[in-house]
């Protein structure tokens, strides 16, 4: 499914802050890919710690994106342009930077870090992406109801914001209750990320609601077929009307001198014509 958003954001060539979106979307495949191998315990995150801090930045990293990407609408720089995208870029890179740091050094008890006191964790991890969504919901609203007619997006955001918090609740309030309900077969885990996918295909359907694509500039995948109307541009057997088949546009060539032709002209005068004498050529 991630892929089927990723492939449609790409081929609306003249939407919106296409480029910027489409790189929280790799974001969330990237962390949904690395989360199949630290959740089923294929990666013994024991004996292999880096991957976890890995997925916590980009964890911190994705929130991050979509926090920059709710301020894209507000154009306060061009999207598209290399000042938004090496904004995005960096930004994002330094967010991540920095829940790798806190989680390993979390894990390795260093730079006055704890396992057993794990606030820094904790504020990037679940704080921090928190207040991300806050703010991403809070400018969307304010974006669809100051400058869009249509009020349809509003749906969009308020299912997405309806599907986040069931996760989060799924995941912190009734995982246990879930677990041994149906005997240890599943946890809350499995509807925590049933949810947050339905929240992220919430985003792309607001964010290709408010998007309009120029027809004009756009590049579609079948080659445009025009059609031909003009009847000097058509092969044989135009059908021209009987006004056309009325001038001399079919008969013999037209002259400058009052419609005639010269042969007319001539075979009706004389030639030469009058006025100029019949003269020999006289030579010397």
């Amino acid at each position: 499914m991630t892929i089927i958003m990723i492939l449609h954001i790409r081929s609306k060539y003249t939407a919106v802050g296409r480029k910027e979106i489409v790189m929280f979307f790799y974001m969330y495949a990237v962390i949904e890919f690395l989360a199949i191998f630290l959740d089923s315990g294929i990666i013994q995150t024991a004996s292999a710690p880096y991957p976890v801090p890995v997925y916590t930045g980009l964890i911190a990293s994705a929130y991050t994106c979509l926090l920059i990407n709710g301020f894209v609408g507000f154009q306060f720089a061009e999207d598209g342009t290399p000042l938004s995208l090496w904004f995005l870029r960096l930004t994002c890179l330094v967010v991540f930077g920095v829940g790798f740091f806190l989680a390993i050094a979390t894990f390795k008890g260093f730079a006055g870090f704890s396992f057993s006191d794990p606030i820094a964790l904790w504020i990037v991890y679940i704080l921090w992406p928190l207040i991300c969504v806050v703010i991403y919901v809070v400018s969307q609203l304010v974006l669809v109801l100051r400058t869009l007619d249509d009020r349809w997006p509003l749906g969009d955001i308020l299912f997405g914001t309806f599907f986040f918090g069931v996760a989060q609740l799924v995941l912190f309030a009734f995982s246990v209750t879930i677990c041994d309900a149906v005997k240890h077969y599943i946890d809350g885990l499995f509807f925590f990320t049933l949810c947050m996918l339905l929240s992220v295909m919430m985003v792309y359907k607001y964010w290709d609601s408010i998007t309009k694509e120029d027809l004009e500039f756009s590049v579609g995948s079948k080659a445009a077929v025009w059609e031909v109307k003009d009847p000097l541009l058509t092969g044989g057997g135009a059908d021209y009307s009987e006004e056309d088949n009325s001038t001399s546009y079919h008969g013999p060539p037209a002259s400058i001198v009052g419609g005639m032709t010269g042969a007319t002209m001539y075979s009706s005068h004389g030639y030469p014509p009058q006025g100029y004498p019949d003269r020999e050529p006289t030579y010397r």
